[in-house]
């Protein structure tokens, strides 16, 4: 992708979200960090069903040391490998007692060193806590990476550097979020929604998904095939079987109607 495809595709998806953040819930550099722990290999909603239900009883390192790991389990439930997940918060948060005074370190070393804390977690903290322009490759940037020719890469890490070596520098900060929302809700893995992509023109993938002609015509068509369908079976129905008797109520028909995606 040349620089100019760049600089088009980042100013398009600033405008379509000129303030994008994480859909994880949080108030505090802490609560941050735990969410981001604990959404790795789970989805962002089943992390905010628990902490929804942990911040409210403990959300300092010391009142998660309070409840111990099996009390932990007890509030994380809802999200994958919450065992592990449970016994690593019980280590991050003794770390962050005995090392930092409680509070979230501002580096990548101290951070990387915390139990259940790898680099992509790090570089989220770092962006969104500390202001610094770092890009956590998650499978949704990888993806769209890749796919779009913006920065290829073959491993997270190369996606990484690629992002960081060619994204325009007033968009670095915020270049992280806008790919992650836009493979998750666009470039999916399955099926994207190329037709609706704001940056299809952009885009070097191969496979779009095409445009379907005419869906509101089928649409038609089969409503017509469905209500010819229907008048028929009615004619062919004998008289008697539409009465009721006195006092019976009749029965309810509730049109349903086709959901959208």
């Amino acid at each position: 992708m040349s620089p100019a495809k760049r600089l088009e595709l980042f100013r398009r998806l600033r405008a379509a979200n000129p303030a994008p953040t994480t859909e994880l819930l949080y108030s505090t550099p802490f609560e941050l960090l735990v969410a981001v722990m604990l959404s790795a290999h789970t989805t962002d909603k089943s992390v905010n069903a628990a902490t929804r239900r942990l911040f409210p009883a403990a959300n300092t390192p010391a009142a998660i040391l309070a409840l111990g790991v099996e009390g932990v389990k007890e509030y994380i439930r809802t999200v994958g490998l919450y065992n592990t997940k449970a016994a690593n918060l019980i280590g991050l948060c003794q770390q962050l007692v005995q090392l930092h005074q409680g509070q979230v370190p501002d580096s990548r070393e101290a951070l990387e060193a915390l139990p259940g804390v790898g680099r992509k977690t790090a570089n989220i903290i770092l962006n969104m806590v500390f202001g610094h322009s770092e890009i956590a490759v998650d499978t949704h940037i990888f993806r769209v990476a890749n796919r779009t020719g913006i920065a290829p890469g073959k491993t997270p890490r190369e996606v990484e550097q690629g992002l960081r070596a060619v994204t325009p520098a007033e968009f670095a900060h915020d270049a992280h979020h806008w790919l992650l929302l836009h493979g998750r809700y666009v470039c999916l893995a399955r099926s994207p929604r190329c037709p609706d992509c704001i940056l299809r023109d952009l885009c070097g993938y191969r496979d779009k998904t095409p445009v379907r002609k005419a869906p509101v015509r089928r649409g038609i068509a089969a409503a017509v095939r469905a209500a010819a369908a229907r008048s028929a079976a009615r004619a062919d129905k004998p008289a008697a079987a539409g009465r009721r008797t006195r006092g019976t109520a009749a029965p309810r028909t509730t049109a349903r109607r086709g959901r959208g995606n």
